[in-house]
């Protein structure tokens, strides 16, 4: 047996074996991580959850930047919205480190520093080991996760009669006027299920197109919607959003549509002004194959 046979037999024992995972951990694309684990202090052991929203940027080497757009992380039953968390996937997707500051909606905030490892993978998912720590004022837990970086998974989008634009439809599920009352998602599934425990209010709530591509909004529910773009106010349940006035519909009638178009890249936040648990989180990004809607996740807090 050779030298390079040897180095080759250590390398995929010791879990440095090169990864098919950063073929699909372009720059440009938009991915789910959620997982969950335990954030441990010598006192406490209480239950973690992460649920973020990245999207990859610059690629140097074989590490790819990626900002982290939406989503939040859990201690028990408090909430920490990722309000400036960072990510950078390294050593072509065999480990994973974010960093930055989420903050509660009591104005608490959590200092993250995580780093995952790949620990397996499939052809749409990779799994990885996350240890690390939160620190929240003079409290400093200790993570362990298992989380989950979602692959995108491909719709066929529908021609209209531009070559050059693309069309999807998004529904206003039945009851999403009322809080708590919205369609149960079966995740993994292609039909709808009360077995599942994931919350939605639109037929897809996370999605991720190209620019120029229209989005009819179809109104399923009893009452009347309008769908606005903008940011989300931090600590203001009275005032949660500010519109940007990029996009601003009429009202949309019981059984009625309306078409939406994303011209710009970018980041967009959508949302209904009356029913402000009714959000939308698009990612508009160019130079993609086909139009892409993300796996199926929890519903955002944020």
């Amino acid at each position: 047996m050779n030298t390079i046979t040897i180095l080759l037999m250590l390398l995929v024992f010791s879990g440095f074996a090169f990864s098919d995972a950063f073929a699909t951990i372009s720059p440009n694309s938009a991915f789910t991580l959620e997982g969950s684990g335990y954030a441990v202090t010598e006192d406490t052991i209480k239950i973690s959850e992460i649920d973020l929203v990245l999207s990859t940027q610059k690629q140097t080497g074989s590490s790819v930047k990626s900002s982290i757009e939406d989503g939040f992380i859990t201690l028990d039953d408090e909430d920490f919205l990722a309000t400036e968390l960072v990510a950078t996937i390294l050593r072509e997707g065999n480990y994973i480190r974010v960093n930055g500051v989420a903050e509660s909606d009591t104005g608490d905030t959590a200092s993250i520093r995580f780093f995952g490892r790949l620990v397996e993978e499939s052809k749409t998912a990779s799994v990885y080991g996350f240890t690390g720590r939160i620190t929240i004022d003079d409290n400093d837990y200790k993570i362990i996760y298992t989380a989950k970086l979602s692959e995108l998974s491909k719709i066929k989008p529908t021609s209209t009669e531009s070559k050059t634009d693309e069309k999807l439809t998004i529904h206003i599920l039945k009851g999403s006027s009322t809080q708590g009352v919205g369609t149960y998602i079966d995740v993994g599934a292609a039909s709808e299920s009360t077995s599942s425990l994931n919350l939605r209010y639109f037929s897809q709530d996370r999605i991720s197109i190209e620019p120029g591509t229209t989005i009819t909004i179809v109104n399923d529910d009893v009452v009347s919607h309008s769908i606005l773009s903008g940011t989300e106010n931090d600590n203001d349940r009275y005032n949660q959003f500010t519109a940007d006035g990029r996009i601003s519909t009429d009202k949309i009638l019981p059984g009625q549509s309306t078409n939406i178009t994303l011209d710009n890249a970018g980041f967009y936040r959508l949302y209904d002004p009356d029913y402000h648990w009714m959000k939308i989180v698009a990612y508009v990004f160019p130079n993609i194959e086909d139009n892409l809607i993300l796996g199926q996740g929890k519903n955002l807090g944020n």
